[in-house]
């Protein structure tokens, strides 16, 4: 399975990729209906100064696109999710028009018209006249490949598929496709843009339906067959262990039908079985239910929906895989964050075992004869990291951390992927050392999940013996002669901020900040943050008392000066470099944290604690306290990080522990001085 050298042959972490050509100062939406308002939305949100263009060929959608822009602006402002200076930025340098001349001067032009082949063609055309030769051309195109489409036009290496989902100025992903004649370089830049402005691109091979609508459109086409024997709310209901909404609800909001016998018809050159249900030419909207509603499904039922369901989600992957179309990781987390599946499909086989998921399988290719299945061993399968992307760089292996709908927070799996990544070179003399960065430009890592440790509050044993298990990348580290550096990209909050301290070195973007927000839940740093700050960086206790028993944030400038941040870069490619510079400037000299006891002044007891506007618990900030001064106190490390994580199992024990990781669970602020 060569999806690496297929799909990325240069770097898997589009931030990497050092664009020859600046972000686009004029963009525009051909087609101003349903997708392409929202397409250019996003990406004026994200390019202020941008110019923006919308063309149609008839006047009224883009009356209404303008209608719609002024109404999601004004909602956001309303719900001060949006200032009013910045609303009145996004509208600002939007054009209208009914006229191809507008496209002149473009730096991108996105076609969003609908799913027709010749109209397409015929529309690039007219662009191709107008346009410079430097201009990127591109279709969204939810199904039909680039080929078709672009093999006549006179430069089609500046031309692919980008295919965004709805809504697409709220949905993150973004399908970048590769095909016989585009450019690597414009893939790459378009991948780059994407990332750079907060989407997650994943690149997919030319074929039809490429990877998610391969997933989504063959999805509702089972869940139509399965109307001869359920109703559009009975498989509604039973998908919703693995969605957030089942496909005829989400074919009611996204007017789908068409859409699904267009794709699946378009399919039907890979086999017959491809036919779309007939029911999707006929049927205009379904009975649903509401988000949230109950009701009942008889078991035969349920089990005839769920295997069928899981059955085409299995065969769809297996296929996309076994043919290089994507790659586990974009089809695993692709599914999460363009299609809203709880888990992506090779977790949810990896959860049932592979005699369950051969079962379903098997069932499922008898009763739908003609659908692939997997070509090789089950467990082939499963043998890929599945929140980091690999790089090597100039002999250092780059590892990022790629939860972005989770701002990159990390749990029990991340971390030990990050293990493996680096224990598999550690003994490689073709790598000088490791990077570990964050994907995107927003959040080195937001933190840790909370993950089983609500189970353990008010036990101080399991809490504290939670926190040894969470240290095993952490004292790895601790161990390693090879350098590790921290490129902190963005925000480095909590568990993340514990991994970058424990990094032989940390070099940083300049929009990084810094934060133990711990005490805010009502616990502290549990795996070494009370600690290691202290020996590493003693001179600038001041800053971690308050950091640590106050949550407060600091920005990179104060970081650097107190000496916890190496270098202060311009940009994510700026930061990536000077951590690649840092490993070589540490090559035999990495030191070790230091045993000994650490002199720190006299703790003052901290008589109204607040974080902000948030009145935290004397308790809590007390153990904190105690906690920090007993470590201090330590004769080495290792002793240092036993007393940090009884602090943690002790204050695992207090009200302020459950009120803070309840009001973390319901979404609301803490209330400790009840």
């Amino acid at each position: 399975m060569d999806y690496r050298s297929r799909l990325y042959p240069n770097f898997s972490n589009p931030l990497l990729f050092k664009p020859d050509r600046p972000l686009p100062k004029k963009v525009a939406l051909v087609g101003a209906g349903t997708i392409g308002p929202d397409i250019g939305y996003f990406l004026k949100n994200a390019l202020l100064d941008m110019e923006l263009v919308l063309v149609d060929v008839v006047a009224e959608p883009l009356k209404n696109a303008e209608k719609r822009y002024q109404d999601y602006v004004g909602k956001a402002i309303k719900k001060k999710t949006l200032t009013e200076d910045k609303g009145k930025k996004i509208l600002e340098n939007i054009s209208y028009s009914q006229d191809y001349a507008v496209l002149k001067n473009c730096d991108l032009v996105i076609e969003a018209a609908t799913e027709s082949i010749s109209l397409k063609k015929k529309i690039f055309k007219m662009v191709e006249e107008v346009v410079s030769p430097e201009t990127i051309i591109t279709s969204n195109t939810s199904s039909i490949p680039a080929d078709r489409i672009f093999s006549e036009m006179k430069n089609p290496e500046r031309t692919t598929v980008t295919h965004f989902f709805g809504p697409a100025h709220v949905n993150p992903a973004v399908e970048v496709i590769t095909w016989e004649k585009v450019d690597q370089k414009i893939v790459d830049y378009l991948c780059w843009m994407f990332c750079i402005t907060g989407k997650v691109p994943i690149v997919a091979d030319g074929v039809i339906a490429f990877i998610l609508d391969r997933i989504f459109d063959n999805w509702c086409n089972d869940a139509g067959y399965l109307l001869e024997d359920a109703t559009a709310s009975q498989i509604d209901k039973v998908a919703g262990e693995f969605v957030a909404a089942g496909p005829f609800f989400v074919l009611n909001f996204t007017n789908g039908n068409p859409i699904i016998a267009e794709a699946n018809t378009l399919q039907m050159e890979e086999g017959e079985h491809y036919l779309p249900a007939n029911i999707f030419n006929s049927v205009d909207r379904w009975k649903t239910l509401r988000m949230g509603e109950p009701l009942e499904v008889p078991p035969a039922t349920s089990k005839k929906i769920r295997d069928r369901l899981l059955g085409i989600l299995f065969s769809q992957s297996f296929d996309i895989l076994d043919r290089s179309i994507g790659t586990p990781g974009d089809l695993n987390l692709g599914c999460q964050v363009a299609l809203a599946f709880k888990k992506g499909p090779l977790d949810i086989m990896r959860d049932l075992g592979e005699s369950e998921t051969k079962r379903i399988i098997e069932t499922f290719q008898k009763d739908r004869p003609g659908f692939p299945g997997p070509q090789k061993p089950l467990a082939t399968y499963q043998d890929f990291p599945r929140h980091l992307l690999i790089d090597v760089i100039e002999g250092v292996k780059i590892i990022t951390i790629r939860r972005p709908q989770f701002m990159n927070a990390i749990n029990d799996e991340v971390n030990n992927e990050i293990l493996s990544a680096i224990q598999e070179d550690v003994a490689n003399n073709a790598i000088k050392g490791f990077v570990i960065t964050g994907y995107g430009d927003r959040a080195f890592c937001a933190g840790a999940e909370i993950g089983k440790f609500p189970q353990m509050l008010g036990n101080a044993e399991a809490s504290a013996q939670f926190a040894r298990e969470c240290s095993n990348l952490l004292l790895y580290i601790d161990s390693m002669q090879k350098p590790v550096v921290a490129a902190v990209n963005g925000l480095a909050l909590g568990g993340g901020l514990e991994v970058s301290i424990r990094c032989h070195s940390i070099v940083a973007s300049k929009n990084a900040s810094f934060q133990f927000p711990e005490i805010t839940l009502g616990i502290l740093p549990g795996i070494g943050g009370c600690i290691v700050p202290y020996r590493k960086w003693p001179q600038a206790a001041t800053v971690f008392h308050e950091m640590i028993q106050l949550g407060k944030s600091i920005k990179v400038q104060e970081a650097q000066r107190i000496g916890m941040v190496k270098k202060v870069a311009d940009d994510y490619y700026s930061t990536i470099k000077a951590a690649i510079e840092e490993v070589n400037n540490l090559q035999g000299k990495t030191q070790r944290i230091p045993d000994g006891k650490v002199d720190l002044e006299a703790m003052q007891p901290v008589e109204n604690p607040m974080a902000g506007k948030l009145a935290l618990s004397r308790e809590a900030v007390s153990i904190v306290g105690k906690t920090i001064k007993d470590a201090a106190a330590a004769n080495t490390f290792q002793e240092a990080l036993e007393i940090g994580y009884r602090g943690f199992g002790a204050i695992a024990c207090t009200e302020a522990a459950k009120e803070g990781i309840s009001a973390f669970q319901q979404r609301r602020e803490p209330n400790f001085t009840k």
